[in-house]
């Protein structure tokens, strides 16, 4: 039936619909397009930029090129296909010319554009017609399976040196019969982390579970971070919080024995204990004698036979009964000693001075140093070391780097000398030659040096080795001369015997540096074993500074990390925040690693983090194979005119991003760290490693990215991706006489054990936050059972803290 109004109107044509396959297709060429033309506006105009900055050309023309897509795109020309074709080919071309094949390097050049040129595959039909469809299949299949590979080649470990050599083992007697003790901070005066026990090795190590676990109740809070390293005593287990507080604990259970709270001021700033030590008089062979102190107090009724030093953050010095928790009350004034005493003014609640570091117990002598805070003023309290009786807390003599004429306490209304550089990291120390050995660091305050007077310039960022009986110097070995980078010697000696190819030994000393320079110094007399040159460095300095014209290198032993960093070397996660970061490295204030810094931002590198900080080596004593974990970390620094600042108004603090006032001196001085826009480092990766170094060839044995980025935070976002790309760490390592090292202080949140001759893992646990910490290790005299133990506090730069002590052993037997 005809159902139409009007049979006589002419009929209107119908308008075809557009399938929703071609308007999805539209859509997707006109975004794409869209995409790649404003990626290529800010390629070619950050590339103009870093043209005139005397950078590469390549951003330049791969933003035009992406530009000239992106139009053909959206014009629908298959030509635009063509285009990321010849981007891709020849960006692999610059990518293999300008770095060569390492993977990291090439991630940020090479893999916007595969996954671009997988895109222009899969459309390219879209372009050309059905014909093609064939060919771009076989394309994008190809980068396809090229992005899948790189992305799993990102679980695995770049930039590898690989042992291709075994260690010579020296015969050394193993101790498991739970005899000995972990007694200093480094396990001996030597400084080694060596402990001699095998009966965890590398057969069973894969074994270990968690034996006890120990909570303090104590989280840190702000800057305040736990790093200790505990003691072992027989039976008991010696641990300390980061606000001074000694806590003793059963070996095989961990259990809580006693806690002693020396009540510290309240410090907020920078708590941090790093470890307590140990006196027993009875034990002491050979005690210095010394004219007209008072006699040793005799212990009272058993007590205070053995003694555990303390130093807290508000700068006493304290013993406690190592079987009780309780104050020796015949050491000093009831148990305390003020190491204020001779310092002059001392501001306690920031604090300007303190103590982070274990006391060195060397025979019946306490031999200290001190923490002040960096950058503050030119009038900061001395770096004077001192020696007090361990026996009565009385003071046995001063080094006063500033005036030698004051041994003990300074003439009456004088102080020790101000603003002397200072001794804040751990010393080691050799009974035989009775010489302790100091790694001081640079002179107040940090980044410009103007004022400071030559007898104190010969003693900063220096090893000096002092007579232990009289606290006289001996000799000094300087590793930067006029430190204005802040390049303290932050790692404690390590003392090791080298053969001196002969058939004989040299007693040596083995220094880490931030620089990531390692010296190696006969420490009888100061003298390199391994050998140092003297290098011009660049020349330019502040008003009123001045910068010495050499600098020594140890050229005799491997350095880590100490490159000359160049616009190649910068990084990023894409090649917008790659190009940032060349823009910004092609802007800085650098020609080295000696540049001075000035009113233009100027990059420190490797960095006043380190290379090797605090944590120190570990000496594998049974083959010579030494451990170490280092930092790579670059810093912005600007000085800028105190005239045009309002002091009062400074974010003061350490480190990163915070101002130093700097007191006294034309200037105050910015930090930031050298980061892309999206917060990670500029540099290419690895940002830290872990390596070995035969002490005996001198040479690297082998080289491997320290941990994984899988619990870093960046801008408020875990990563949570086990991708081991070498991250800064802190602490140090502990090995094992059965060829294994342990360590702990990576941002990912592992106990490691790895076989001392590959650097290959051969087991790691699981921890419920980071450490900054150093493992120690003990075989306990009533189980016999080997535990290694672990502080947890939490990882540097995460915001995950914890209170834990944990330790972990093979299990029981039945």
């Amino acid at each position: 039936m005809d159902t139409s109004v009007n049979k006589g109107a002419p009929a209107i044509p119908a308008i075809p619909a557009i399938p929703a396959v071609f308007r999805g297709k539209r859509l997707a060429l006109t975004v794409f397009g869209i995409f790649l033309g404003f990626s290529g506006l800010a390629l070619a105009a950050g590339g103009i930029e870093l043209i005139t900055l005397g950078g590469s050309w390549y951003y330049l023309l791969a933003g035009l090129g992406l530009l000239l897509a992106g139009v053909l795109y959206l014009r629908r020309k298959p030509l635009a296909s063509g285009i990321v074709a010849v981007l891709v080919v020849a960006t692999l071309v610059w990518a293999v010319w300008e770095i060569g094949f390492a993977f990291w390097p090439m991630v940020p050049r090479l893999a916007p554009f595969l996954v671009i040129g997988l895109m222009a595959a899969l459309l390219h039909p879209w372009l050309a017609g059905r014909k093609h469809t064939g060919q771009s299949r076989g394309f994008a299949a190809l980068f396809a399976v090229v992005l899948v590979a790189g992305f799993a080649a990102m679980f695995k470990p770049h930039g590898v040196l690989e042992a291709t050599v075994q260690p010579q083992q020296d015969a050394l007697a193993a101790v498991n019969g739970g005899s000995a003790n972990w007694a200093h901070y480094g396990y001996g005066p030597k400084g080694t982390r060596f402990a001699p026990y095998t009966q965890i090795d590398k057969q069973n190590v894969d074994k270990l579970q968690v034996a006890w676990t120990y909570r303090s109740g104590e989280l840190a809070e702000g800057a305040s971070e736990s790093q200790n390293t505990p003691l072992q005593i027989g039976d008991t287990i010696y641990t300390c919080t980061p606000t001074s507080k000694v806590i003793a604990l059963d070996a095989d259970t961990g259990k809580e024995r006693w806690t002693f709270d020396p009540k510290p001021a309240n410090i907020k700033t920078w708590n941090r204990c790093r470890g307590v030590a140990y006196y027993e008089p009875a034990k002491v062979t050979n005690p210095f004698r010394f004219d007209g102190m008072q006699a040793a107090s005799a212990p009272v009724a058993g007590a205070c036979a053995k003694r555990i030093v303390q130093v807290t953050m508000d700068a006493r010095l304290i013993q406690i009964d190592a079987q009780t928790g309780k104050q020796c009350e015949g050491f000093g004034d009831k148990g305390s000693v003020d190491l204020t005493v001779g310092l002059g003014k001392v501001k306690m609640n920031v604090p300007y001075y303190a103590y982070t570091s274990a006391p060195t117990v060397a025979r019946n002598l306490i031999i200290l140093g001190g923490w002040v805070f960096d950058g503050r003023s030119t009038d900061e309290p001395s770096g004077v070391v001192r020696a007090y009786s361990a026996d009565t807390g009385e003071l046995v003599w001063a080094w006063d780097l500033g005036n030698p004429a004051i041994t003990k306490l300074p003439p009456e209304g004088q102080t020790y000398t101000r603003s002397t550089p200072n001794m804040w990291s751990a010393p080691a120390f050799d009974d035989a030659l009775g010489l302790v050995y100091l790694p001081t660091g640079n002179e107040q305050p940090d980044f410009w040096g103007g004022k400071r007077p030559p007898l104190t310039e010969k003693y900063a960022s220096a090893i000096v080795a002092l007579d232990m009986a009289t606290g006289r110097e001996r000799w000094t070995y300087q590793t930067v001369h006029h430190d204005i980078w802040d390049y303290d010697v932050a790692a404690q000696p390590a003392l090791y015997d080298v053969p001196d190819g002969k058939g004989g030994k040299i007693p040596a000393l083995v220094q880490l540096t931030k620089r990531g320079q390692i010296f190696m110094l006969d420490r009888r007399t100061g003298k390199p074993i391994a050998e140092v040159v003297e290098k011009p460095v660049p020349q330019e300095h502040a008003a009123g500074d001045w910068v010495s014209k050499t600098q020594p290198y140890s050229t005799g032993m491997p350095a880590l990390g100490a490159e000359t960093l160049t616009e190649r070397d910068m990084w990023g996660a894409t090649f917008f925040d790659q190009l940032a970061c060349r823009i910004s490295f092609r802007k800085l204030n650098y020609q080295g690693e000696f540049t001075a810094p000035s009113l233009k931002e100027t990059l420190i590198y490797p960095g006043y983090y380190g290379g090797f900080n605090w944590g120190g080596a570990a000496v594998d004593e049974s083959n010579g194979y030494m451990f170490v974990n280092d930092i790579r970390m670059p810093q912005v620094v600007k000085l800028v005119p105190r005239e045009t600042v309002d002091v009062a108004k400074l974010t003061a603090g350490h480190g990163v991003g915070s101002t130093y006032p700097m007191d006294g001196t034309p200037f105050v001085i910015d930090h930031k760290a050298f980061n892309s826009p999206l917060g990670i480092p500029c540099q290419s990766p690895p940002w830290g490693v872990f390596a070995a170094i035969d002490l005996k060839t001198k040479k690297k044995v082998w080289e491997r990215p320290a941990g994984t980025v899988q619990d870093a935070v960046v801008n408020g976002v875990k990563a949570r991706l086990p991708i081991p790309l070498g991250m800064p760490t802190l602490g140090g390592g502990m090995s094992t006489a059965s060829g294994l090292v342990f360590y702990a202080g990576t941002q990912d949140y592992y106990l490691r054990a790895m076989d001392i001759a590959t650097g290959h893992d051969v087991w790691k646990a699981r921890m419920p936050v980071g450490s900054q910490g150093t493992p120690m290790t003990y075989v306990s005299p009533k189980s016999g059972r080997q535990y290694v133990v672990v502080v947890a506090g939490g990882a540097r730069q995460s915001p995950d803290r914890g209170d834990y002590v944990i330790a972990y052993a093979l299990p029981k037997t039945q």
